[in-house]
């Protein structure tokens, strides 16, 4: 891969000229670069901002977030969705007090140890933190590296990734490896961009990158289909009362574990609260690999008997203590709309 080789010099220059000024970048203690690297897995630098300040705000060191209760941990998550890797990095920062007395490890093989820290996260955190030149490869550095070298193997194979680390492992620059690294993330993510025309123009590799000599680059990289989503039909209630609105709690495994929500079961799904039910709004979320279509109904609860494990949240419990996946964010305005209304009432 003779392009890697040319690579380091025109990538450090246009990084320096061009790397977005954020905040992880500008303090990176290895507490901060792990929550961020951990955040920003499947989720936009855009979308991370706010919960990042907000996050460090509330929980400052690994001690913190070692100790911090779920409810409030997971109300602190609300809205960037993967809540497991919330969870990990609870587990992950008990793990550092428990085994490093608080103090983050500073090996790349104990940092691997830690729940929710793969390869990628590991080698960011190990080489941006503790300057080790160990390579961070992500989807966008795959995809760089695919470009650039116009290697058409299966960027999802393990093979294919463990050549393209040990070829950026011997070319990267020993004295700035995190920085290598975070240029390698940057022009992925501004410039050789995924799911269109790579902004080529503005590449500081353009002169010899192969994929554009040979006019491959839209190829690349090279991944097998994608497996088509399994579509559920469900039916969502929300069951008012008194000022108040329903909530359960899903299971501990599986999707949404753990977290509230608006009762919902696949349509049919007869509502097993008594009440006046009249269809209110609908709404699409997309996981992964599952597609919620989802129809929503208010119900004007004859009571306020719920099932069991159910409870009733006023205004003050939804925003403070119950933690709602972004899932259900397309009915919030009727949740709010009524519970205004009731406080109005009230006044």
């Amino acid at each position: 891969m003779k392009e890697l080789e040319l690579l380091p010099v025109p990538l450090l220059e246009w990084y320096r000229d061009n790397a977005r000024t954020l905040p992880w970048r500008s303090d990176p203690t290895p507490y901060h670069v792990w929550i961020s690297e951990i955040m920003l897995q499947q989720t936009r630098v855009a979308a991370v901002l706010g919960y990042y300040e907000r996050f460090l705000a509330a929980l400052p060191t690994v001690e913190a977030l070692a100790s911090c209760g779920e409810e409030a941990l997971m109300k602190l998550w609300q809205g960037l969705g993967y809540y497991s890797r919330a969870r990990n990095l609870q587990r992950a920062a008990q793990q550092i007090v428990e085994r490093w007395e608080g103090v983050f490890p500073d090996r790349y093989e104990d940092i691997r140890t830690l729940p929710g820290v793969g390869d990628y996260t590991a080698g960011a955190i190990a080489s941006i933190a503790f300057g080790l030149p160990i390579p961070a490869v992500d989807g966008n550095v795959l995809r760089v590296v695919s470009r650039l070298t116009a290697d058409r193997r299966d960027v999802t194979r393990p093979q294919t990734k463990a050549a393209i680390t040990r070829a950026l492992r011997e070319t990267m620059p020993a004295e700035v490896p995190g920085i290598y690294n975070q240029a390698l993330m940057e022009l992925g993510a501004t410039v050789c961009l995924p799911n269109g025309a790579p902004l080529c123009e503005k590449c500081p590799a353009a002169a010899f990158c192969a994929a554009r000599r040979e006019d491959i680059a839209q190829t690349l990289p090279v991944k097998p289909p994608k497996r088509a989503r399994r579509v559920e039909e469900r039916i969502v209630y929300i069951i008012l009362f008194g000022g108040k609105v329903a909530l359960r709690q899903r299971g501990e495994k599986g999707l949404l574990a753990g977290l509230w929500e608006y009762p919902n079961e696949l349509a049919p799904w007869p509502c097993p609260v008594p009440g006046e039910v009249a269809f209110a709004a609908q709404g699409k979320h997309i996981f992964t690999h599952i597609e919620w279509h989802m129809n929503a109904c208010t119900v004007a609860a004859q009571s306020d008997a719920l099932p069991t494990g159910w409870v009733w949240a006023d205004g003050e419990a939804l925003q403070g203590k119950y933690t709602l996946p972004s899932a259900f964010a397309p009915f919030g305005h009727i949740v709010d709309e009524y519970l205004n209304t009731q406080k109005e009432k009230v006044e």
